[in-house]
């Protein structure tokens, strides 16, 4: 079969006229369509009307958006995710470590799995580039031309590679080539003519000296390289030859995979171990907390406390952050057993001075109260003043040996001294208790809340009367007259809460939180009748905790209540 020949004559250029490298630029060897006709170019001599190639052409057609209502959706799952996810100051170490570890990780195998890609892409295109070359030149330097039909025997140059692209697009048209032609060679099936389209496309690529990547249709990516024809030093065409990119890209994209895959499994490795070391390392932090949170839940506040706890000697090592840590920590806790068990010693010894002192005092004060009392009996007229002193001798010797016993009994019960533990009707003991409280200050009004049934507990009866009796006189000592007192008594599940509630002036807010102290005094703010040893309250509190129960206090102005809790 007869073929177009492109042969020497029509005015190759030189091989050495070919550019050195990519970068070289030269005028766009078809700045316009084909000016040897107005129509579509036609079709080459013996022109397929299928399509050869390694490669399908790509979509252009991009896939649309999701609606708007769509896009609200997404954007409400991701507020509500961004709720639950807790902020990054409230995650613990070992996550920050772990999360750093991974982040630290992920930048630095995509950054490297990019640079790789991007390395070989360039290097498997530098390659093609290199054999395109190669190929321009041993073309140009063949004697015989170059075949454009489609004998495929021992004839002349066929193109670059098995799958090898050649074309001749004319600028001007002559008798040999009136229109462009071009083959491409597919594999073992021989050659094939392209098509007009694909000739048209190549046409209106702006070709120049340097190579380009160019999408045929029905053929895929190609990288075309173009050199100028001349006669007569006027250009008349070019000549085309190109290798298809589909080998490349087929490699970036297997390359692209395998980093995808080394970066996911390393993820996931890094994760596992990472978390095993972090975990493993922060072991001995973990420890230094567990002995810092058995301290914390230590009682401290009051009586003999011996802080055992101490962070294991393996865990105090100088040398290292945690065991700087842990040292410090151990050397705080010295520190704090010393002075808690200088408080509790120093405490010991006032207690027992308050003791024997309160002790020592009640004989000579019940001998003062006895000579007072002897002058009453006296039959010889007494003057007036000595009456007058004997019985302010005598008040002030009642007064004193009531204060003796509250600090005794104050004493007693820190030094931890067990009460009569019996069943009480605690009922009747309020009943009492505001009786007596009716009688000593009638201006008040006394009422009584009680349930139907007798409410019991376990306890000391004499002392809990005290605490009642203490409730009330608090009540009638520091409001004036007219104020409504009202002692409730109610079972509340486990306890049972004996409640005294008056419409008075009210407690101060600064003396609140020192009410149940010793010496505690409310004369500023609460109108007083008569005077107050600052023990009531106190005596109230520790008489509720050595029965296991407590106090509380709620009052604002017109409305403060006393409550006594007791376990049922």
């Amino acid at each position: 079969m007869s073929s177009s020949r492109l042969s020497e004559d029509a005015g190759l250029p030189d091989p050495a006229d070919l550019p050195d490298d990519a970068g070289d630029t030269a005028p766009d060897l078809f700045p316009v369509p084909y000016a040897g006709s107005s129509g579509p170019v036609p079709a080459a001599p013996h022109a397929s009307t299928g399509s050869a190639g390694s490669a399908g052409s790509a979509d252009p057609a991009g896939s649309g958006g999701s609606g708007g209502s769509g896009s609200r959706s997404v954007r409400g799952r991701l507020a509500a995710a961004q709720d639950r996810v807790r902020p990054w100051s409230a995650w613990t170490l070992r996550a920050k470590l772990v999360a750093s570890m991974l982040a630290l990780f992920t930048v630095i195998s995509l950054c490297t799995g990019a640079f790789t890609v991007v390395a070989l892409g360039r290097q498997l295109t530098g390659q093609v580039d290199d054999q395109l070359k190669s190929s321009m030149v041993r073309l140009l330097s063949d004697r015989r031309g170059i075949d454009f039909g489609l004998d495929d025997g021992d004839g002349p140059p066929r193109g670059p590679g098995d799958e090898g692209l050649v074309a001749y697009l004319p600028t001007t048209p002559t008798t040999a080539f009136p229109d462009p032609v071009g083959k491409v060679s597919a594999g073992g099936r021989g050659p094939v003519l392209l098509t007009t389209e694909q000739l048209t496309e190549l046409q209106g690529a702006g070709l120049r000296g340097d190579p380009k990547n160019i999408e045929l249709t029905g053929m895929g990516t190609y990288r075309v390289q173009a050199t100028p024809v001349l006669t007569n030093g006027t250009t008349v065409g070019a000549l085309v030859i190109g290798l298809p990119m589909d080998p490349t890209e087929r490699t970036i994209k297997q390359m692209v995979l395998v980093a995808t895959m080394t970066v996911g499994a390393g993820i996931v490795l890094v994760a596992l171990v990472g978390t095993w070391l972090v975990r493993r390392n922060l072991e001995p932090l973990r420890r230094v907390a567990a002995t810092a949170t058995k301290v914390s839940q230590t009682p401290l506040d009051s009586g003999q406390v011996a802080l055992a706890e101490r962070v294991d000697a393996s865990d105090t090592d100088t040398r290292t952050e945690v065991g700087q840590v842990g040292a410090a920590f151990n050397e705080m806790l010295d520190h704090v057993d010393e002075a808690l068990n200088a408080r509790h010693q120093s405490e010991q010894r006032v207690r027992q001075f308050v003791a024997d002192a309160s002790h020592e005092l009640r004989t000579p004060l019940a001998s003062i109260k006895g000579y007072a009392e002897l002058t009453r009996r006296e039959p010889d007229v007494v003057p007036p003043t000595v009456t007058h002193a004997m019985g302010r001798i005598e008040s002030e010797a009642d007064r004193m040996s009531s204060l003796v016993e509250d600090l005794l009994l104050l004493a007693r019960l820190d030094a931890g001294r067990p009460l009569e533990q019996a069943p009480v009707d605690v009922s009747m003991i309020v009943i009492n208790a505001v009786s007596d409280a009716h009688a000593a200050s009638p201006g008040h009004r006394w009422d009584l809340d009680l349930p139907p049934e007798p409410v019991e507990v376990t306890g000391d009866s004499a002392r809990l009367h005290q605490v009642v009796a203490n409730l009330l006189a608090n009540a009638r000592t520091h409001t004036p007259d007219g104020t409504h007192v009202t002692t409730s008594v109610r079972p509340e599940g486990d306890w049972v809460r004996v409640a005294v509630h008056d419409d008075g002036p009210g407690v101060p807010a600064s003396l609140q939180p020192n009410v149940f102290e010793r010496f505690a005094r409310g004369d500023d703010a609460r109108v007083r009748a008569g005077g107050s040893t600052g023990l009531g309250l106190s005596i109230v509190a520790a008489v509720s905790r050595a029965h296991g129960g407590r106090v509380e206090l709620e009052s604002r102005p017109g409305d403060t209540t006393f409550s006594l809790l007791l376990p049922a």
